[in-house]
């Protein structure tokens, strides 16, 4: 089936970041009719709401004024840019009233679920009260907020620093790193997305998100891709690289490793299985400490721990965490131990808006919500579900390569050829484009930008996960 869709897609040499966004001029197949045609989804699940009414500007004037005073660096995903208006819970909608199963959650961002009252509550009680002053004044939002996450984390990893977002989290950690051991070198994985800061973009390990400017003294591990990678899931195989770098490229001292229990930005990848003790372990001895970077797969987003690194038995030494935390307000954190924490005060460290009132007073009934609503069962119990539907999936459809991720933080892989892996980016933009029209929106990642986002709220239900993968088997049903 691959090969003559693959012989019958027109293609077109494109940019880098072309990668990102649909393209008009690709051309598919018409569905051939057959007995076993898949019949669309029929209904949306039950959800006892109506949108309020929309008056503002369409989409078409919307795009104009992005296109004259947006930067053109900001891309927009679909053929027809689609205008949300409005969200609750896992649903979103449009300037037409349409509803949309939202399994992208503003890209791992989401976690309660969209506008949730709990969390709105705390926003606009906090706004009434004090909106912004600075953490040189005492107020209780930042250190409640701050306590309540240090529970959450293992050790003695108690001591917060709050930031704007996830780049600044890292890039605040990779400082604290390189202060405290004395040390300069960083080790990360290829494949790997930390941000877009002058040093975590050095950390990054993917062409297509970095510049061509100075990023000093990083060095990139082979990616422990068990779908990829060049030793499958060994583990143990991978992890010499990581020594070898310290041994041949560094004075044998190192200041940190920094990566990702699941690569979010990379497609979803998860570690070989072994693979982050022994890293942790050979990093530690080469005088490092151990960065996890949280802000994909942290905060109950994998299901089976609240934290992602938990499942590989290992406990860093600092941990950077965003999205979810903030559930799309700007929030941001570096926890750490009390030790590393104090290599700050050799300088003055000052963020304006980290650890702003409202963002802290958000993120705290984020961590209520969370656990009173069971969450994190959820998004283990329907993920676990999703997961099994998509690999049914993966059964039928031969452009399947790969099912992969925890919990509510999944990867689904096209490729045109199984056995070659070859990687399907045309085909993954066209069957996006058909998901949105029928309902669904998805996101997208990987290098070769092959490979379905799945990271909805964690309220998401195993009724929509019907929806999702019944559209999806519709869409690939008609490719």
């Amino acid at each position: 089936m691959t090969g003559s869709l693959a012989a019958r897609l027109v293609f077109r040499r494109t940019s880098p970041a072309s990668r990102f966004i649909p393209r008009r001029e690709v051309s598919l197949p018409a569905a051939e009719k057959t007995k076993d045609a898949i019949a669309p989804p029929k209904e949306f699940p039950a959800f006892d709401y109506s949108p309020l009414a929309y008056s503002g500007p369409n989409g078409d004037e919307i795009l104009a004024k992005r296109r004259e005073f947006l930067s053109p660096s900001i891309l927009h995903s679909y053929k027809t840019p689609l205008n949300v208006v409005e969200g609750k819970r896992q649903y979103l909608f449009d300037d037409k009233g349409r509803r949309y199963v939202d399994a992208f959650g503003g890209i791992a961002t989401v976690c309660c679920g969209h506008c949730h009252p709990d969390v709105v509550a705390a926003i606009v009680e906090q706004t009434k009260r004090l909106q912004h002053s600075t953490v040189l004044y005492l107020n209780h939002a930042i250190a409640d907020f701050a306590q309540a996450l240090a529970s959450k984390l293992p050790g003695n990893l108690k001591v917060a620093f709050f930031t704007n977002s996830g780049t600044e989290a890292n890039e605040l950690a990779i400082l604290m790193a390189r202060l405290y051991t004395g040390s300069h070198d960083i080790i990360s994985l290829r494949n790997s997305y930390h941000g877009n800061g002058g040093g975590t973009m050095g950390a990054t390990a993917q062409s297509i998100w970095k510049f061509n400017v100075i990023q000093s003294g990083v060095h990139h591990a082979v990616n422990p891709d068990p779908y990829r990678g060049i030793f499958g899931s060994d583990g143990e195989k991978y992890v010499r690289d990581v020594q070898e770098i310290i041994n041949f490229g560094t004075s044998g001292n190192v200041a940190a490793f920094i990566s990702e229990a699941i690569q979010g930005v990379g497609g979803i990848v998860e570690m070989a299985p072994g693979y982050l003790p022994a890293a942790y372990d050979i990093v530690r001895r080469a005088g490092g400490v151990c960065i996890a970077d949280e802000v994909q797969c942290g905060v109950a987003r994998t299901g089976s721990h609240f934290w992602g690194f938990e499942a590989h038995g290992v406990v860093p030494d600092i941990v950077t965490i965003a999205k979810s935390i903030g559930n799309g307000l700007p929030l941001g954190a570096v926890v750490t131990t009390p030790e590393i924490a104090k290599a700050l005060t050799r300088r003055s460290y000052f963020n304006t808006f980290g650890g702003n009132p409202v963002c802290t007073a958000a993120g705290l009934a984020v961590l209520r919500v969370i656990e009173k609503e069971k969450l994190q069962e959820n998004a283990f119990e329907v993920g676990s579900y999703l997961k099994d539907r998509l690999n049914t999936l993966k059964d039928k459809y031969e452009i399947i390569g790969d099912v992969r991720g925890q919990g509510m933080l999944l990867g689904v892989e096209l490729v045109t050829d199984r056995q070659l892996k070859t990687p399907a980016p045309t085909e993954t933009l066209h069957a996006m484009d058909q998901m949105k029209e029928l309902g669904v929106l998805i996101g997208k990642g990987g290098y070769y930008g092959n490979v379905f986002r799945i990271t909805p709220p964690l309220c998401f239900t195993k009724e929509d996960a019907d929806f999702l993968v019944d559209a999806m088997d519709y869409t690939f049903s008609r490719m």
